[in-house]
């Protein structure tokens, strides 16, 4: 145990997990790659959780950073922020909900707790519809609305929360229909849900469910759910904090997979649009965001420092169409990993969309999930110089990956490659 790892577990807390037996300290990075302490060089395929969107060390956004804070570094809400109404303006248009009003905040958690209060106050009920196996961040109401009992550690709440049928396609009761079928047989559980509740306010879903695995429903099932909920007067929160700004290559947002059924009613957003600087926030209909009849600010949200990282690393990823490079890059990716899959008995699916990948690991022979092969799996991925996520149900057995929206064709067949040597050393 290294005197930094002593010095974690003396002042941490017990349940602030470390990833490997021997956790590593990131000093520095450079593109889609990382070094350790010990000077060793690894190729990011999880971006400090989807966080770090375009590249690490990204010398637009470092730049604007730099200047900025040589100027002012905070002011708080309470003063007119130039850089703040500038990203505003820009997620605004790029939400495509009509009329929309932005509220930073400093993270996805925050973000989510923000539009929990926005839905609830305007419906004047506590009552939520969430997904099960979802995850929407770790405050008292994120986690009381978090179906993923991993992530979920009171059943103290002070919401209602009722779960829906419909966030993973192939397992569950739902898992053997065709797509068509499970959309009707989820439609059915919702609507069969209504009618035993009082007036939920909101259904908070994750177009792709991040923690959970990188699950998703067959494309159109939030627009059929958007049919049921309007006819109820119950709102659509799109948690876009892992699926927004293009990652899924197909669509620059999650719900857009979904689009019959229009833009959400509120749509939060954090993680990748920092580049890894603080930086969530809510886009909601200005009726919705104006509801609160009470003072509300953000000390830090909408910092100069955070925004105008924002600016530079979103002009960054239009300007260079990243979102479409995933869709490439990201598609070559999961044509290797699924090549690579098909080899190894452990490997129950290989699934995702651009670069938003999941493979979800069994016991051979069996559907059982296996956490300790996909422990197994990181530390060798870790050995042959790439850095994977995990995550899934309970059982934590779902690699994730997840690289910067820049990979190269070279970086995607490297890792997949490493990724093959470490399913094959994993056993």
């Amino acid at each position: 145990m290294t005197g930094l790892h002593e010095r974690h577990l003396a002042v941490s807390p017990a349940w602030l997990a470390l990833y490997y037996r021997h956790p590593l300290e990131l000093t520095h990075g450079e593109g889609r790659h990382v070094w350790d302490a010990d000077g060793n060089r690894y190729l990011d395929f999880f971006g400090g959780i989807l966080t770090t969107m375009t590249a690490h060390a990204l010398p637009e956004v470092t730049k604007a950073v730099s200047e900025q804070a040589g100027r002012i570094i905070h002011s708080s809400t309470l003063y007119l922020n130039r850089p703040m109404v500038d990203l505003a303006e820009r997620v605004a248009a790029l939400s495509g909900i009509p009329d929309a009003r932005v509220f930073f905040t400093t993270s996805g958690t925050e973000a989510n707790d923000t539009a929990l209060l926005l839905a609830t106050a305007y419906r004047g009920s506590n009552q939520i519809l969430a997904m099960r196996n979802s995850y929407h961040g770790r405050s008292f109401s994120t986690v009381s609305v978090t179906g993923n009992r991993s992530w979920s550690p009171t059943t103290l709440s002070p919401l209602q929360t009722l779960y829906v049928h419909g966030g993973v396609r192939h397992r569950g009761p739902y898992a053997d229909l065709g797509d068509a079928e499970f959309i009707r047989a989820c439609v059915a559980d919702l609507e069969d849900l209504l009618g035993h509740t009082g007036k939920p306010a909101a259904l908070i879903a994750e177009p792709v469910q991040g923690v959970g695995g990188f699950t998703a429903p067959p494309d159109g099932l939030y627009a059929a759910f958007r049919e049921v909920l309007d006819r109820h007067g119950v709102q659509w929160i799109s948690d876009e904090v892992q699926t927004g700004w293009g990652r899924t290559g197909d669509h620059f947002w999650g719900w857009q997979a979904h689009a019959a059924s229009g833009p959400p009613d509120i749509l939060t957003f954090a993680k990748g649009i920092g580049n890894g600087m603080s930086i969530g926030g809510v886009v909601a209909r200005a009726d919705v965001m104006n509801c609160l009849d009470a003072n509300s600010i953000s000390t830090f949200g909408g910092s100069p420092v955070t925004m105008a990282a924002g600016l530079a690393n979103l002009s960054y990823l239009l300007e260079h169409d990243l979102q479409g490079n995933a869709r490439r890059v990201g598609g070559l990716l999961i044509e290797r990993l699924r090549a690579v899959g098909a080899r190894s008995p452990a490997v129950r699916e290989v699934r995702g969309r651009g670069l938003m990948i999941g493979i979800e690991l069994v016991r051979p022979g069996t559907d059982e999930a296996d956490p300790d092969a996909a422990a197994a799996v990181l530390e060798a991925a870790r050995a042959g110089g790439l850095l994977i996520g995990k995550g899934g149900g309970h059982d934590t057995s779902v690699l994730r990956i997840a690289p910067p929206l820049s990979l190269t064709v070279a970086e995607a067949e490297e890792g997949a490659s490493v990724l093959g040597e470490a399913l094959r050393a994993a056993g």
